[in-house]
């Protein structure tokens, strides 16, 4: 499945997973005729067979044939064609009844496209509704619809054909240059015909392949030896599996007993040597840029084992249960249902990332649930793709980069794929600092249709020891495991085991850390659940019906989800202070500013996107003692918007367009329009979205132009519409009374544009304003929602 392709207008072409009946056969010919009514005897199964006969005679034509002809289809028996058929059959003519045919006009060809494209599967009320304005019969109607898709079906398995045609070609060019190179076998040395005396080419190739790897082998194993302090045999066998454990009794032969060494130690050695052929599969380790200075002079081959290790207790933490896994009763309230034992831990697992550091301290949890995305490898290529990751989980992923890509994977998939990684993640506070993290992901399918992908960091590799202390996080073994189920669904089990300093969280912060719900497993998987449901009901065929965005085209909805995924982007990279913004810390004219308040200065000039001037940021965290719920449910109220919101001018707003991008109400990307003040002044329009799940809830929102949003909702490029985010992330935390949090942490972010000159210099009266809607807008909620001020 695509992640970035769809709110780029690309259509799930740019993706795994696609939708043959959504956008990609938009420039397909039209079906131009339809069925004509067949009474009682227009069944379906009837179709078919009347469709494969010319208008005048009976001789079958060719299914793909009828299939190609645009212009024509089968009519059913009228009855002023009723005469011509009797005096046929009066002459003894044997041939069968003749078929009549009528074309469609312009018009009803244009109507039945334009319903197609939204709805290839129109019901009943919509065909009926359809054949009154166009004066068909219902039955032609769905007749010319299902030609119309039998027609796409048809051309999709000829493309598909003539691609797998063109790839059959190509092996068999191959196979007949490696056959004529068998014949007259080369020597390497001169050059000269190779004289191989009795042996056989195939018996002298694994001779010398054989005597390579020993060698290669030998020398991994001493690597090893030397990385994990221990001494490894040549030829180790797999460490046995723990008698009784639940990974042993539950899983039996599937995920849980794969070996935890199933790679051939041939592709050790080849990633070790840079990629080389061998009857057990090819490992392509593309020349790539050399990764940072203190990765230089590190053998792949401890990357290698590194990784191998780590996915070997990611699937084993996955499928045990207790004692490694316990009941969580430390957090009431919390979504967290189990913790780590980490005494189990560490007596069953050695630190695969060394030991924690001093003053660091652990965080573990394991969540399960169902993803709505047609396969596990879509999933896992959605994964291994640094852009689609980092937009999956823009509230948690901030930049994102490749420093290395170590393996590509064997035999062309991504089993084996390695992958050297630096990242940013956050919590949307300015409270909780960045965590920064350089780790290894590791890809690998564990059987048919199940895979896992694991992260685990590499400090303890790090050259300079300098540069690895003063890293403020570090991930042990952490990932998931996707495995396919028999609906067509994806079920996730993720589990996240992080060391961090707790010494740089505020106070306010540490016991939403502990507990899990900032960046636990549960947090993840909610995330991933919200937007996978998102992307499944933007690209199926029936869509949450919204009345209000009835008027917005296809076109126009895609550009309206693109303006706000970016709107929703940058408001994240501005709470977190994220390194992909150029945001600089105030370090003077901050004499008003309270401790929990940061404000940051960026200057833009020619940015797409973004109003040229001096741009001003604040954000600051607080605690409100109502639920997550309706604190949400109360700011993403455009009624009561006038209580807390100076846009709205005093008065409620209304919403002029809302997209749906889920089954729960508060999922959707909305237009809003502020009512104006004075017959003089122009009412103003908002972009808002807003977002929640299980672990937590955002609303974003940006003042956007008139004009340019008639731009937009017309299919218009919406990359230079100049916007500046503001908005609230909310997170449960507090204190619990029967089982239930009785309090949330709001995160409230403004940016402001405080001068339209880039070259202006920022003044005390500007960050004085933004100190001042802050903290006004945070008076006003707790006012309208009776808390204590």
């Amino acid at each position: 499945m695509s992640f970035g392709g769809l709110f780029d207008g690309g259509g799930p072409a740019a993706g795994g997973v696609q939708y043959p009946y959504s956008g990609v056969f938009a420039s397909s010919p039209a079906l131009s005729l339809a069925l004509a009514d067949r009474g009682r005897d227009g069944a379906v199964g009837r179709m078919g067979s009347s469709a494969v006969h010319g208008a005048g005679g009976g001789a079958a034509k060719d299914a793909s044939e009828v299939v190609e002809n645009d212009s024509r289809s089968a009519a059913s028996d009228h009855p002023d064609g009723g005469d011509d058929d009797d005096d046929d059959a009066e002459a003894g003519n044997p041939r069968k009844r003749k078929k009549r045919y009528h074309r469609h006009t312009p018009h009803q060809i244009q109507q039945l496209e334009a319903l197609f494209k939204e709805f290839p599967h129109p019901d009943d009320k919509q065909r009926a509704d359809l054949s009154k304005r166009l004066g068909l019969e219902p039955r032609q109607v769905k007749f010319w619809f299902q030609n119309r898709r039998t027609q796409m079906k048809t051309q999709l398995e000829r493309h598909e054909n003539a691609l797998l045609k063109q790839e059959n070609d190509k092996l068999r060019a191959e196979n007949l240059s490696i056959r004529e190179a068998m014949r007259s076998p080369v020597c390497g040395s001169c050059g000269g015909p190779a004289m191989l005396g009795d042996l056989s080419l195939e018996e002298h190739h694994l001779r010398v392949e054989n005597a390579r790897l020993r060698d290669e082998l030998t020398r991994v194993c001493a690597l090893t030896a030397k990385f994990i302090g221990k001494p490894v045999p040549l030829l180790a066998p797999p460490p046995p599996q723990m008698l009784g454990s639940s990974l042993e009794m539950e899983v039996g032969g599937g995920l849980g007993s794969v070996p935890p060494s199933t790679m051939p130690v041939a592709a050790i050695s080849e990633l070790a040597a840079g990629g080389v052929s061998s009857p057990l599969g090819t490992v392509i380790t593309p020349s790539v840029a050399a990764g940072p200075v203190s990765m230089v002079g590190i053998d792949k081959s401890v990357f290698l084992e590194l990784a191998m290790n780590a996915m070997d207790e990611l699937v084993k933490m996955a499928h045990m249960g207790e004692p490694l896994w316990i009941p969580s009763v430390s957090s009431p309230g919390s979504t967290v249902k189990e913790k780590l034992n980490f005494e189990e831990h560490l007596r069953t697992f050695s630190p695969c990332a060394g030991l924690k550091p001093a003053g660091f301290v652990s965080e573990a949890s394991r969540e399960s649930g169902i993803v709505v995305i047609d396969s596990s490898a879509a999933l896992v290529e959605a994964f291994m793709d640094e852009g689609r990751w980092s937009d999956m989980f823009s509230c948690m992923v901030g930049k994102v980069s490749i420093l290395e890509e170590i393996s590509a994977g064997v035999a062309g998939s991504r089993n084996g794929a390695l992958l050297l990684m630096q990242a940013e993640l956050h919590v949307l506070s300015p409270l909780v600092p960045i965590r920064q993290v350089t780790f290894l992901r590791f890809c690998k399918q564990l059987a048919q249709g199940a895979w896992a992908v694991v992260d685990v960091s590499i400090d303890g590799l790090e050259k300079d020891q300098c540069l690895a202390a003063s890293m403020n996080c570090r991930r042990q073994p952490s990932g998931c495991v996707v495995q396919d189920t028999p609906n067509g669904l994806c079920k996730v089990t993720w589990v996240e085991h992080t060391e961090y300093d707790e010494a740089s969280v505020h106070q306010l912060y540490r016991p939403l850390l502990q507990s899990g719900l900032a960046f636990g497993a549960g947090r993840w998987l909610a995330t991933l659940q919200r937007q996978c449901e998102c992307l499944a009901i933007l690209m199926s065929s029936i869509a949450v019906p919204d009345h209000e965005s009835a008027a917005v085209t296809l076109e126009g909805k895609r550009s309206l989800l693109k303006l706000a995924r970016r709107m929703m982007d940058n408001f994240c990279a501005g709470v977190s202070a994220s390194s992909a913004r150029e945001w600089s810390k105030l370090d003077g004219l901050t004499g008003s500013i309270g401790a929990d308040v940061r404000v940051m200065v960026r200057k833009s000039v020619d940015e797409p996107g973004v109003p040229p001037g001096v741009v001003l940021s604040a954000a600051t965290s607080v605690w409100i003692p109502v639920t997550s719920e309706r604190l949400f449910n109360f700011l993403r109220n455009e009624g009561l918007r006038a209580e807390w919101d100076i846009l709205s001018n005093g008065g409620p707003m209304q919403q002029m367009i809302r997209i749906a991008k889920g089954q729960m109400d508060g999922n959707s990307v909305s237009l809003l329009r502020a009512t104006p003040t004075s017959t003089n002044q122009n009412s103003m329009l908002i972009l808002q979205e807003t977002c929640t799940d299980e672990s937590g809830a955002m609303v974003v929102y940006a003042p956007v132009d008139i004009p340019a949003m008639q731009l937009v909702m017309g299919g218009g490029d919406s990359t230079y519409v100049a916007l500046l985010p503001s908005g609230f992330a909310i997170l449960p935390g507090g204190p619990s009374i029967g089982g239930k949090t009785t309090g949330s942490l709001l995160t409230v972010a403004f940016q402001i544009l405080v001068n339209s000159q880039p070259t202006a210099k920022l003044t005390a009266e500007s960050v004085d304003t933004v100190n001042n809607l802050i903290a006004c807008t945070i008076k006003k909620i707790m006012v309208a929602l009776h808390c204590d001020v």
